[in-house]
């Protein structure tokens, strides 16, 4: 057989040989321009404390969540970024909530934004804190929330179209800093910790999403966490910063 009639049966050959797929790299954080928002915890324009309609009637107690919080306004509960809980007599905590709902600025994240934080976890069992949205309801997305009792997980959460996942890592632990960064995108909201992209939950919160921003240290019921001991009166965990920079919807 003539060398061209070779050449073209493994021409052949390579073109219909089986070919393992190669994943594409995930993709890296978008690029964006300054903060639109660089959190101030001292700040009355910014944040209102001890409120949230997140709660039933504004709160101060929300048990419906199985939460043992009592919201309360002073400033110490809240002071530098270190947000507090303090045993009650009744058995509830005093805690520490700050939110963009009904401050002077009235700040509100929107589709496409990105919001990146660094925060302390809290060691003491019964310590539920978190970074989440809300608005008129519901629009929740919760950048993170966490309970030391699963020591190496974070719950990433899109309540609007009900994408989660619980992200498990060794960096994540009692005590340790965590940094986290969330795109909130109208087709998917893109969780990224310690610089590592944890999820993507392909479904988004649509074109139109807004929400207000609620950073607090809840206290566990006992009934999908344990409540803290009895011999334990105060808990915190630390937020170091928390920005937010103006993205387009994607």
């Amino acid at each position: 057989m003539s060398d061209h009639g070779s050449g073209l049966r493994e021409w052949l050959a390579q073109k219909l040989r089986p070919r393992l797929a190669v994943p594409a790299p995930a993709a890296p954080p978008r690029r964006y321009g300054p903060p639109v928002l660089t959190a101030d915890f001292t700040s009355a324009e910014q944040w209102v404390a001890g409120r949230s309609w997140a709660y039933p009637d504004g709160g101060p107690t929300n048990p419906g969540d199985n939460k043992l919080d009592h919201l309360v306004t002073d400033p110490q509960f809240s002071r530098g970024g270190t947000f507090r809980a303090c045993r009650r007599a009744d058995g509830d905590w005093d805690t520490g909530l700050l939110t963009t709902e009904g401050s002077a600025d009235g700040f509100m994240v929107r589709a496409g934004d990105i919001l990146d934080t660094r925060v302390r976890l809290p060691v003491e069992t019964g310590a539920w804190p978190a970074v989440w949205t809300w608005f008129e309801g519901g629009n929740e997305v919760d950048v993170f929330e966490y309970h030391p009792d699963n020591p190496h997980l974070l719950e990433l959460t899109n309540h609007v179209r009900g994408g989660h996942r619980g992200y498990t890592h060794a960096s994540v632990a009692p005590g340790a800093w965590v940094d986290l960064k969330v795109e909130f995108g109208a087709r998917s909201v893109v969780w990224w910790v310690n610089g590592v992209r944890a999820f993507a939950d392909g479904r988004g919160v649509g074109r139109h999403w807004r929400a207000y921003l609620i950073v607090n240290l809840s206290v566990s019921a006992g009934m999908y966490h344990p409540a803290p001991a009895p011999d334990l009166t105060a808990m915190s965990f630390t937020v170091e910063h928390l920005h937010v920079h103006r993205g387009d919807d994607f």
